[in-house]
């Protein structure tokens, strides 16, 4: 296709912004992807090619930190127990390099984004969703990459909770003779690393309850059409937590959920019960994936003939404050509790939750259905919580014919 002379600023050619090649080098953005969603741009579309044309004069600090937060989500399900990060190099109006944490150990974003900028990040700015690193852990400070690259501004989307961080990083690069600003696009960074921030500031997982509602107000067994399958929204949810607990199915094996996003890291198996031994014989022939089963009994078979990557874990009294101190102390950022399979004898455990504010975040499919089920218990039970809980910050969203609901208490 030949190009006309077009009486706009700036054109891109490429594919779609949520394409990624799969052949680029861990940690760096394809430059014929270098286009973020923004308000000023128009988009052609011809065939399968994309034509962006952006205004390069409406960009501001904002624009290029929702563009941090955009590329640090290529690495979603990765990082664990680091953050998500994005970094941004900007000169003249024009994103000259970028990058991405890719995996805990791995260089982190800035580096990468310094790497891909070249010798164009000396005076130019940089943009980093989260506080450069100012301490020797598995890689070098990032500050000191960032002052070597010769930058002259560093934009920082919020602080970094980690006390061996927290504002050292600001601090080392104001030292240094560069300018900083801190605070851009806050909320937004805030929410990327949820899980990050809530294990630093609590020293718990961050737990989101997810259950499936019919219409006619029961909690059922069922997920909606399209939900388990690539870019539905439970698949999503598997790839974006550490762990995720299960309840068994009476009478027949465990069915363990697994994300079907292309290449997820699949999260760790929980699985509470109070019947040990028909659950280790699930497991015997249905995970192939490490899992952990807690439970108030020993388990009458033995394990290590039965299933090499299966723990167990004996509690007095099962409880939801235990699990997660256990995956506290395994380096688990984000805890799935999905009320799927037999979960109606766990009752007063999620009340127990809910009272002493053990879960963060709360997903409810809203199916269109109407259940006829008689067995309300676990309903009886969320009834008698003896206070009022208010879900803040309340979102909807579509899911091909449910409603998905997402709350934070």
């Amino acid at each position: 296709m030949n190009l006309q002379t077009f009486s706009i600023p700036k054109c891109y050619f490429g594919r779609p912004l949520s394409s990624i090649d799969s052949t680029f080098p861990s940690g760096f953005v394809n430059l014929r992807e270098r286009v973020s969603e923004s308000q000023n741009f128009s988009r052609l579309d011809y065939g399968s090619v994309n034509l962006r044309c952006e205004v390069l004069s409406g960009r501001d600090d904002g624009f290029y930190m929702r563009r941090c937060v955009e590329i640090a989500k290529k690495a979603i399900g990765c990082t664990s127990p680091n953050p998500m990060v994005g970094c941004v190099v900007a000169k003249d109006g024009e994103i000259v390099g970028e990058g991405f944490h890719p995996k805990a150990g791995q260089p982190h974003a800035e580096v990468f984004a310094l790497r891909d900028a070249g010798e164009l990040a000396e005076n130019a700015t940089a943009y980093v969703s989260l506080e450069p690193c100012n301490h020797y852990g598995r890689t070098p400070p990032c500050t000191e990459a960032l002052i070597k690259a010769k930058v002259k501004k560093v934009v920082v989307g919020m602080v970094d909770p980690n006390p061996i961080v927290a504002s050292k990083g600001v601090d080392r690069l104001r030292d240094a003779g560069i300018d900083v600003t801190v605070g851009v696009e806050e909320a937004l960074c805030k929410k990327l690393n949820e899980a990050y921030i809530h294990r630093m500031l609590t020293g718990k997982p961050f737990v989101t309850l997810r259950y499936s509602l019919s219409v006619n107000g029961h909690i059922v067994d069922e997920l909606g059409e399209g939900a388990k399958e690539s870019g539905g929204y439970y698949s999503k949810l598997l790839q974006e937590h550490d762990a995720v607990i299960v309840f068994p199915t009476l009478f027949s094996d465990v069915s363990f959920p697994s994300s079907e996003e292309p290449d997820a890291n699949q999260p760790l198996q929980i699985v509470i019960t109070k019947s040990p031994i028909s659950a280790v014989q699930s497991f015997t022939t249905k995970t192939s994936t490490k899992a952990i089963l807690f439970t108030e009994k020993e388990a009458t078979m033995e394990i290590g003939t039965a299933q090499k990557d299966v723990e167990t874990v004996v509690l007095d009294t099962i409880n939801l404050e235990a699990i997660l101190e256990y995956c506290y102390r395994q380096g688990l950022c984000s805890v799935l509790l999905d009320l799927t399979g037999n979960f109606s004898d766990f009752g007063e455990l999620l009340k127990e939750s809910l009272v002493q504010n053990m879960i963060q975040k709360v997903i409810i499919e809203v199916l269109p259905l109407w259940h006829g089920t008689e067995e309300v218990s676990l309903q009886l039970g969320l009834k008698n919580l003896g206070k009022t809980l208010m879900l803040k910050n309340l979102t909807s969203r579509m899911s091909n014919k449910g409603l998905v609901l997402e709350g934070y208490f």
